[in-house]
């Protein structure tokens, strides 16, 4: 089964959506970066339609100059929404694409089924800290997206799941200048989210790896505990990639939003 490839123009910004699979709909939104690519999507296609969104900027999406914090991809998603004609699809974000599933949420969230958070930025709490990445090296990086390194190098210059040197640099220096627009008012994250969770009503699942350094799964219970019908899935032995570290991840977010 191939990925497709649609393309939009949502406020003037050419926005590419890779899809897959057949059944109920999924909006996926990926996080800070793209490396890792999509291919985790695979292990739904069996059962979803999985619409994946790049944000502007992002991958194959055009840059948008406009674009001046988390705010304006809220409005962007939704207005993409409409474009695919989605009536209710689930939703997913990992990452800094769980930050904004969450902000999607808490505005409108009766206009979605579940919610999945896979390992969800933004809460920014005081006594679970995330990791500085301006304080990482480029060669420890790899160790804080993955507990299995060897899975991360994958989408590293010289792995199997990377293109070539180039191609790589340029696209982390188009992405690196995209995600400091959405960051630009806030940093990673807000600091009322925390007050805002209480108002999503969707069955959410927030997933976590034990073994995360990137974002601590010591802050599960305090997105369960503020979203209203949230339960927890911690993954055991993996990292911030749980998705790619252990497919059974992908299956378990699978039955979730089954019902």
């Amino acid at each position: 089964m191939d990925f497709e490839t649609l393309v939009f123009d949502i406020d003037g910004v050419r926005t590419a959506v890779k899809a897959i699979g057949s059944g109920p709909a999924v909006l996926a939104l990926h996080g800070a970066a793209t490396l890792e690519g999509h291919e985790w999507a695979r292990g739904l296609a069996d059962r979803f339609r999985v619409y994946l969104p790049f944000h502007p900027g992002f991958g194959e999406s055009a840059a948008a100059p406009h674009i001046a914090g988390m705010q304006d991809m809220i409005v962007h998603n939704l207005r993409l929404v409409a474009a695919l004609g989605l009536d209710r699809p689930h939703l997913v974000g990992h990452s800094m694409g769980g930050w904004m599933a969450a902000e999607m949420a808490a505005v409108t969230g009766e206009r979605f089924g579940r919610l999945v958070l896979n390992a969800p930025a933004g809460l920014n709490h005081p006594d679970h800290p995330a990791t500085d990445l301006a304080a990482v090296g480029p060669e420890a990086l790899p160790g804080y997206l993955a507990h299995n390194v060897d899975v991360a190098l994958r989408y590293f210059p010289g792995g199997s799941h990377c293109p070539p040197l180039e191609e790589f640099v340029a696209a982390r220096d188009k992405e690196g200048k995209a995600l400091e627009r959405i960051l630009t008012v806030h940093g990673m994250g807000h600091p009322n989210l925390g007050r805002w969770l209480s108002r999503i009503p969707n069955e959410t699942l927030v997933v976590w790896g034990d073994r995360d350094r990137l974002l601590p799964a010591s802050q599960t219970p305090i997105w369960v505990e503020k979203i209203p019908n949230a339960r927890a899935l911690v993954i055991p032995g993996v990292g911030h990639f749980a998705m790619q570290e252990d497919p059974r991840t992908v299956t378990a977010i699978g039955d979730f939003l089954v019902g």
